[in-house]
């Protein structure tokens, strides 16, 4: 190699390597302040374009999975409700056996009346409350309603319904009922029952329509749920940098880095030789 004071080759091959090194210690530094292998389109555009597909569905299984926790939710307080209802028709069931003794004194009869007529209304107003997010699956008409929640990212849907409106039909049983109260000891009692035990059997048919339905919303959430940790663990595994592998690199490259701006500095010192000549 000539000794040349235009062409410093040493400066210029530890300026290539230093360079080289920057680049390579920029990238490293990228992933250890992103956390990414691949945090942009520069990184690999290929498996990006990949990533961000996938980041589309997660998003879009997001919404899912809000849609159907509501699903859960209405089923939930609709449950409630019917259980509390059916628990008040038993409550009310032995207000009638007291009502049906014929040795009740007038006074004693209306207070019995009165209080089944408290419980009646209780179930009114655990049909009136059991609404979730402004839906209310038991307060409709005589043909009942239905409720749709999004089950997948391709449209697919269920649906919590009931084939009849508890509201209207409880609402004609329970006049029903009050009407036979007319009627003292143990035929008053046999009528009423009869017509309590209309309302009953709907309120028995709407619990397991509504449970059925409530469970297969559950279902698909917890499948939906598996479906999106499954997913992020892919993406993960895609795009998610190795930050302990990295951060040694890094220390690594550092250390690097040192040595060749060394290096350039010792290269650059070696045209100073040539002045002792001059000496």
């Amino acid at each position: 190699m000539s000794n040349s004071i235009n062409t410093n080759v040493g400066a210029l091959v530890a300026l290539s390597s230093l360079r080289s090194l920057n680049t390579e210690l920029d990238k490293t530094s990228k992933r250890v302040q992103t956390g990414y292998k691949v945090a942009d389109a520069s990184d690999d555009a290929a498996v990006f374009a990949v990533a961000q597909g996938i980041r589309g569905n997660v998003k879009a299984y997001s919404s899912v999975q809000s849609s159907l926790s509501a699903g859960e939710g209405l089923g939930q307080v609709t449950a409630a409700a019917l259980t509390g209802i059916s628990n008040l028709i038993g409550d009310i069931k032995a207000k009638f056996a007291n009502l049906a003794d014929g040795s009740l004194t007038t006074a004693q009869r209306d207070v019995y009346l009165n209080d089944t007529k408290q419980l009646l209304a209780q179930v009114t107003n655990y049909v009136n409350q059991a609404t979730y997010n402004g839906k209310n699956l038991l307060n409709t008409d005589s043909t009942g309603t239905s409720v749709t929640f999004v089950a997948d990212v391709v449209g697919t849907t269920l649906t919590l319904q009931t084939t009849s409106g508890l509201a209207s039909a409880a609402s004609a049983d329970f006049n029903s009922v009050i009407t036979v109260y007319s009627g003292a000891g143990a035929a008053g009692y046999s009528a009423a029952i009869v017509g309590l035990g209309t309302l009953e059997a709907l309120v028995n048919s709407i619990s397991a329509q509504v449970a059925a339905q409530s469970r297969s919303i559950s279902l698909q959430k917890s499948f939906v749920d598996d479906l999106v940790d499954a997913t992020k663990k892919g993406l993960g595994a895609l795009v998610d940098a190795d930050v302990a592998s990295e951060s040694a690199t890094l220390q690594s490259l550092q250390v690097r880095q040192q040595l060749n701006i060394q290096a350039l500095s010792i290269a650059n010192q070696q045209p100073n030789t040539l002045l002792s000549l001059f000496q």
